[in-house]
């Protein structure tokens, strides 16, 4: 089962991160941003919106695959990764300055993150640990 979790929150991370860069890229490639049918034209023109669609699809199905085995408190907070990889794709394809702040959020993440998980496994030792 830990398998299923960390091929299962790897894909959300990949395809999670899949459709926010992606979709920075449309943005990109079609401004000016304007309330007109050939913005959308310059948007839907571009390779890199169906990559954000592909993104958003995958997501959602790898989403609610989890949703069925993976304990609740430390899947949402994993599905939160994606602020993380996308902060650090952004500092690398796009040369978007990451300050200390979002630095510390970063940790402050993986940390709950941890502290979910290192929680989730004890709550699954102590039952087996009282039959015992």
């Amino acid at each position: 089962m830990k398998r299923f979790y960390l091929v299962g929150f790897a894909l959300l991370l990949a395809f999670d991160s899949l459709n926010l860069v992606c979709f920075k890229m449309a943005g990109t490639h079609a401004l000016p941003v304007e309330t007109s049918v050939a913005w959308l034209g310059r948007v839907f023109s571009h390779p890199w919106i169906y990559g954000a669609v592909a993104g958003y699809v995958g997501a959602f199905v790898t989403w609610m695959s989890l949703l069925k085995h993976a304990p609740i408190g430390p899947a949402f907070a994993a599905s939160h990764l994606e602020v993380v990889s996308v902060m650090l794709l952004s500092w690398w394809l796009f040369a978007e300055p990451v300050t200390p702040v979002q630095i510390a959020g970063a940790v402050a993440i993986l940390a709950g993150i941890a502290c979910l998980a290192i929680a989730e496994g004890d709550a699954e030792v102590e039952p087996d640990a009282v039959t015992a």
